[in-house]
């Protein structure tokens, strides 16, 4: 017995006496039984029946029942068995806590007896409950020059059990730094502490996870685990650290302003404070802070102003890193800023020609000018180049300079003015170009004479003109410019009739307007030929020629020239011989006439004015024949007098007469033996004829005398006219002389033509009239005479009625 003691524990002993006490309180009169918690419902707790001295279906019979206390019931009666079992599961914890003993008590009455039995119900502790962290993680924090042996206080656990099944130790995971020791309160706690084995660098780990474990004493033996972080807290023992120590980054120049070129990294293993670090440019230059921004807190280099390759390639600066406790490091950064195609090509004209001659040899420099471009590489490669086909070209000279020059001889008339656009691209992508426009004017030089639009030209002038009008005008151009292209116009120098073509034309020499300085007539001058020359002002001056016909126009200027019957020159009167045996159309005479004028006005028509009977004789309108109209009857006078009138076509028309005597006999002696046998008629109507008679031969003597001088006027201004015509080469030459027979003092032509005249007395004196077309070729009546135009008026004559035919013939 006593080796069975000495195995168990202070809980066992402890155990045991409290058994025997409840055992030894029964016999005393109250009952005490055990019972382990967390028991299903209807457990058995203990024999009531048998501690009361009952049977169980005594009981019921005695009306035994518990009697609570206001509590909930935990126990009941089992009337069956006698026995007190469970009411439903019992959790100890919830009862008695942490109590050392948890004792349930209540009262059994039995009624028949009226008498209570005191029972106490010891709830024995089971290992059903783990023991408890309050947190499932403890964070716990050191100096990381924390001395060795240095205790960190640990969270303790807790377990709702009681005895051996509470909480009775602690495990801490396996590590190098720290050991675990337990401390035990007044209260019979056991409290966890950390104890520092060796010395912590925050660097290397700054952080320990570590895992404490509680463990109870139960069978089986329950545990729980919280996570203990042991955060290293930092001393400022490390400088801070570039991850290189030289940053290189290349960009684009036109990289946009504000962008982010690179983001230096330096690393500090301290934390807050020592392990914050600012960044800053160190000894920066001017153009270093004007061009770059250096984040303080990030580290990164960004752009405040565009980048250009042309003024600076690569940029190098130096940044700090310094911590919260003033340990720094540097690094060096190199930014190298790449070409890009942002510059357009330059072209600088050096010299530059403003016209040029045209004709100048191919090759002349026209200009040189220079290019450049700011640009690098292919970017900075320049072509040169003209657009458009013209004649010229490109030639390189040294360095960057070209050349303009021609390609061909040029001509000023074809093109004037050339518009030469010179254009100047890189090589960049996309690529960059520049253009320049060049005016260059060509220079004239006289090689291009005046030139006339036609080659020859002819114009009409009308006779008669006024001298200094003008006649024509001519123009020559001229495709060169300046006095080159002014041009002069004169005429070739010649002569006409023996005398300078200047004394007949002349020319304005600036407008080329010619102008007659003398009348021309039609008659005597048929036309001009002469030549204008057109010369300009250049050196040495060009010139061309053209020919000008000049015709002139015929105006009826001429009155008709009458060729036969001719006026005698010896005082006698021609007389035609008409034999009294004639009849109707008979050829007595015929009009001969001519018109210097042409054309229309040259065209003549004959007519019969007047007659002494009228209707007795008639006149061809187109040929001058006169003819008898009628038979000739022996009661026709002797002499028959008729005016012929000669008329042209022209505007207005002009005319010329004739008087013709007509003898109507056989034979000359017959006309002479007529004549002097006429006698006075004893009837007085022949006196009265008598008279008038006298009277018409006195006024035929004035007019014959009259005639005679007016025809020696004529004869001399015939032969005037003549010898001038001859003298011109011009004239009537083929006409012949009229040859005449003389017979009498009367001249006759071996062959009669007749020409009818009609004179009229009208208020005292004489008329030569032409009929009207209508009568062109017939004197019908002394009536159509009198309604006749009259166009020739003969010498006053005192006659009141009558008609005295006058008959002149012409022998030839």
């Amino acid at each position: 017995m006593a080796g069975a003691l000495r195995g168990w524990g202070c809980r066992e002993l402890l155990l045991l006496l409290l058994l025997l006490g409840m055992q030894r309180g029964a016999r005393a009169g109250q009952i005490r039984y055990s019972v382990q918690e967390e028991l299903d419902k209807g457990s058995f707790v203990g024999n009531i029946a048998k501690d009361l001295g009952l049977e169980p279906q005594e009981l019921a019979e005695r009306g035994v029942r518990i009697i609570s206390r206001g509590r909930t019931q935990l126990f009941a009666l089992n009337p069956g068995s006698g026995s007190l079992v469970t009411a439903g599961r019992i959790d100890r914890e919830e009862l008695c806590a942490q109590s050392a003993r948890c004792l349930v008590n209540f009262n059994i009455l039995v009624e028949n007896k009226m008498k209570i039995y005191g029972i106490e119900v010891e709830i024995i502790d089971i290992n059903d409950n783990f023991p408890r962290f309050r947190d499932e993680e403890v964070k716990v924090k050191v100096s990381e020059n924390a001395a060795t042996g240095t205790r960190l206080v640990l969270p303790f656990a807790r377990d709702a059990d009681v005895g051996v099944n509470s909480l009775q130790s602690y495990q801490l995971s396996s590590n190098i730094h720290f050991s675990l020791d337990e401390k035990s309160g007044s209260d019979g706690q056991k409290y966890p502490e950390l104890v520092l084995e060796q010395p912590l660098d925050r660097e290397k780990a700054a952080v320990h996870d570590l895992l404490l474990t509680a463990l109870d004493g139960g069978d089986p033996v329950l545990s729980s685990t919280t996570h203990i972080r042991v955060m290293v807290l930092d001393a400022n023992d490390n400088a801070p650290q570039f991850t290189r120590s030289e940053y290189r980054v290349s960009v684009p120049e036109n990289i946009a302003v504000g962008t982010r070129l690179l983001t230096l990294t330096a690393t500090d293993p301290d934390e807050g404070i020592n392990g914050k670090l600012t960044y800053s440019f160190r000894n920066e230059e001017d153009k270093i802070s004007q061009t770059f921004q250096l984040d303080s807190n990030l580290g990164g280099i960004s752009t405040v102003q565009s980048l250009d390759y042309e003024e600076s390639r690569f940029y190098l600066m130096e940044v700090v890193a310094q911590d919260g406790g003033a340990l720094l490091a540097s690094a060096t950064v190199l930014v190298t800023v790449q070409d890009v195609n942002d510059n357009v090509p330059e072209m600088i004209l050096t010299s530059l020609a403003s016209s040029v001659s045209e004709d100048c040899l191919p090759g002349t420099v026209i200009a040189l000018f220079s290019v450049h471009d700011g640009d690098s590489g292919e970017n900075g490669e320049i072509a040169c180049s003209i657009s458009g086909n013209l004649p010229f070209k490109l030639e390189k000279s040294v360095d960057n300079y070209y050349h303009l020059l021609t390609t061909r001889t040029l001509d000023r008339e074809e093109i004037s003015e050339y518009n030469i656009t010179l254009t100047v691209i890189d090589r960049g992508n996309p690529p960059l170009s520049t253009e320049n426009h060049i005016s260059l004017k060509v220079a004239d030089v006289n090689d291009n004479p005046p030139i006339f639009p036609h080659t020859s030209y002819s114009t009409y002038i009308p006779e008669n003109n006024p001298r200094g009008i003008s006649i024509f005008s001519v123009t020559a151009n001229d495709p060169d410019s300046g006095n080159n292209a002014q041009v002069t116009y004169s005429l070739a120098k010649d002569t006409f009739q023996g005398m300078p073509l200047s004394s007949f034309i002349s020319i304005n020499s600036d407008t080329g307007v010619l102008y007659a300085l003398s009348s021309f007539d039609y008659e005597q001058v048929r036309d001009l030929q002469l030549w204008v020359t057109a010369s300009d002002n250049g050196d040495p001056p060009l010139s061309s020629n053209v020919s000008l016909s000049l015709f002139m126009l015929d105006q009826n200027d001429n009155t008709p020239e009458i060729l036969y019957p001719t006026l005698p020159t010896d005082g006698s009167t021609g007389v035609e011989l008409a034999p009294r045996s004639a009849e109707l159309g008979y050829l007595v005479t015929k009009v001969v006439a001519v018109d210097r004028d042409s054309g229309q006005n040259a065209w003549l028509s004959y007519r019969l004015l007047k007659a002494s009977e009228p209707g007795l004789f008639m006149v061809g309108l187109h040929t001058g024949e006169v003819r008898t109209a009628r038979a000739l009857l022996d009661r026709d006078a002797l002499k028959q007098s008729l005016v012929v009138a000669v008329q042209d076509h022209g505007q207005p028309p002009l005319s010329a007469t004739v008087t013709l005597t007509v003898a109507v006999a056989d034979s000359i002696p017959d006309v002479l033996a007529d004549l002097g046998n006429l006698e006075p008629s004893a009837d007085p109507d022949d006196s009265s004829l008598t008279l008038y008679l006298v009277v018409a031969v006195a006024v035929v003597s004035c007019v014959f005398l009259a005639f005679v001088i007016i025809l020696l006027a004529l004869r001399l201004r015939r032969w005037h006219t003549s010898c001038l015509h001859q003298a011109s080469g011009g004239g009537l030459a083929g006409v012949p002389t009229s040859h005449f027979v003389g017979v009498d003092g009367v001249q006759a032509f071996l062959q009669t033509y007749s020409h009818e005249v009609c004179l009229t007395a009208d208020s005292g004196k004489s008329h030569l009239i032409f009929p009207q077309p209508n009568y062109a070729d017939t004197l019908i009546s002394q009536e159509s005479c009198g309604k006749s135009e009259p166009l020739l008026i003969s010498e006053k004559i005192n006659v009141n009625e009558g008609l005295e035919v006058v008959q002149v013939s012409f022998l030839s």
